[in-house]
């Protein structure tokens, strides 16, 4: 949209306004899901962790619980993305790089050792391995003695975006979707509480989508799952109510506000009309946000924790229900301690000194915001156009329609970058010469070694005819069409490993 010195109501008079756009909690919910959002309960406060080992994990999500984050979020090392254990030769130099290598349900139980899963919620970034992780939190909740129904959480699970933006895929698109329906069909039967897909715009963002692509790309895969769970027997109303979204919050102060608005008005609209959905609950878009990692500089580090500041704040202002607000060292390493307690206590500033949770969508009625929310509303929904009349969500990433959208917008982003017409403070604006250093941390290296160790070890005490037996029983499952939940869950019992699971799903799928 273009800017213009002012707005008034004379730029709204094209505008239709409904119920939820005056009242927050109405339909299409342009103001919030929720009538009193913030007043009565905050947004949840997670902060991403995971590196090393389990053990330096778990100390880490111990620390920030004590400072008072309120929900865990882990990530996961890339060969435990990729379905390697840590002893696969294609694991070297990166265990516990960029997350923590969990690899069995002995490896899970030593990331939540002395932390209360039944009472607080847990987020994993997984997708290609989802099922697998989600199994080892299942059973190691089984073990404590604490019933599926109590555990609260989220599993990515989204295999769509890693094919068009994020690249940790495994298996051929088509089997990957139905692993990742799988697991959504068992948890919203058996573990009612908990959130089994989290479907992101996040990591299109960060690849160089705009606003409204990312947007539009998240919406229709979401309209993708839906339908293939329809297509199971699964009822929409019940999918729907355990569906949850993740966003980027961007540098664009305005757009990303009403980016937000935008996006439940549109998922609101869809869910009615194309799913006959009479439940409004059912409507909700209930999303996490995370400030964005993209915007991050190199140069002049600290200066991020300003950009994250604003970032979050248009967050909150948009109506997310969950945040994570990144650390000021990310362009240069895995967050410090020290970074993560800042960037926790951003949104904590946020929470409990602005004043801005008192009241419901406070940005509400102002006529550029309003103009702004209509206009992206407008453009997401031509964008969705497009996707149907080429097939959806599938066919589009098949046929590489998202991956060259993207990579237009983000060469046309970074031209601006390079010419000066996009100014970033620090690095084509306002340079200085000498930046005082700050401290990189450091993932001490002998963790790989000792996970290879650990897994070796654990080998040799498992009964071996048991795991022979449970993967033999998932390989055929594979063949016959099952839900394969219950058949992960079985070899997670028996000590199978992350690696020896997911080999199996290649044996009959194939890697790509």
């Amino acid at each position: 949209m273009k800017n213009k010195p002012y707005f008034t109501d004379e730029d709204l008079s094209d505008c239709k306004f409904l119920e939820g756009d005056i009242h927050p909690g109405k339909y299409p919910f342009t103001r919030g899901i929720y009538p009193e959002m913030y007043i009565k309960k905050l947004w949840t406060m997670r902060q991403y962790t995971g590196f090393g080992t389990p053990e330096e994990t778990n100390q880490r999500f111990k620390k920030m619980i004590k400072e008072g984050q309120t929900g865990l979020s882990l990530a996961l090392d890339l060969p435990t993305q990729l379905g390697y254990d840590p002893d696969h030769h294609l694991s070297k130099g990166e265990v516990g790089r960029v997350g923590v290598s969990i690899w069995s349900k002995e490896s899970m139980e030593r990331v939540l050792r002395d932390i209360d899963i039944e009472k607080i919620s847990l987020s994993m970034t997984i997708n290609a391995t989802a099922g697998i992780l989600f199994a080892f939190y299942l059973v190691i909740a089984e073990e404590r003695g604490i019933e599926w129904k109590n555990l609260r959480g989220t599993l990515q699970n989204d295999i769509l975006k890693e094919f068009a933006a994020r690249g940790n895929y495994i298996y051929p698109v088509r089997h990957s979707l139905r692993l990742a329906l799988d697991v959504m069909e068992f948890s919203f039967k058996n573990v009612p509480k908990f959130y089994p897909v989290s479907v992101s715009g996040y990591h299109y963002r960060e690849k160089g989508a705009s606003a409204v692509q990312e947007v539009a790309f998240t919406i229709a895969d979401a309209i993708e799952y839906v339908r293939g769970l329809a297509e199971r027997g699964v009822d929409p109303e019940l999918a729907l109510k355990r569906l949850s979204f993740f966003f980027a919050s961007h540098n664009n102060f305005f757009e990303e506000i009403a980016k937000f608005r935008a996006a439940r008005r549109v998922w609101a609209q869809i869910v009615k009309e194309k799913f006959n959905v009479k439940d409004e609950k059912a409507m909700h878009l209930r999303f996490h946000t995370q400030t964005a990692g993209s915007t991050l500089q190199a140069q002049e580090p600290m200066l991020n924790i300003i950009r994250t500041a604003y970032q979050a704040m248009a967050a909150v202002l948009g109506g997310t229900q969950s945040l994570h607000t990144n650390s000021f060292d990310e362009a240069l390493s895995l967050p410090s301690e020290e970074a993560a307690l800042i960037a926790l206590r951003t949104q904590q500033i946020l929470a409990y000194e602005t004043g801005i949770p008192e009241t419901v969508d406070p940005l509400g009625g102002s006529y550029y915001v309003e103009k702004l929310t209509r206009e992206l509303e407008g453009k997401i929904f031509d964008l969705l156009k497009q996707i149907e009349e080429k097939g959806g969500a599938a066919e589009c990433i098949e046929r590489n329609y998202f991956q060259r959208w993207i990579e237009e917008n983000a060469y046309k982003e970074q031209r601006e970058v390079e010419e000066g017409k996009k100014k970033i403070v620090g690095v084509n604006v306002f340079k200085r010469e000498k930046i005082k250093k700050i401290k990189i941390f450091k993932i001490k290296s002998k963790g790989e070694k000792e996970e290879i160790k650990k897994i070796k070890k654990f080998r040799k005490k498992r009964d071996e005819k048991g795991v022979r037996i449970a993967l033999e029983e998932l390989r055929t499952a594979v063949s016959e069409n099952e839900n394969l939940m219950k058949f992960i869950l079985n070899c997670a019992r028996m000590n199978c490993t992350l690696g020896e699971i997911s080999y199996e799903l290649e044996k009959i799928w194939g890697r790509v």
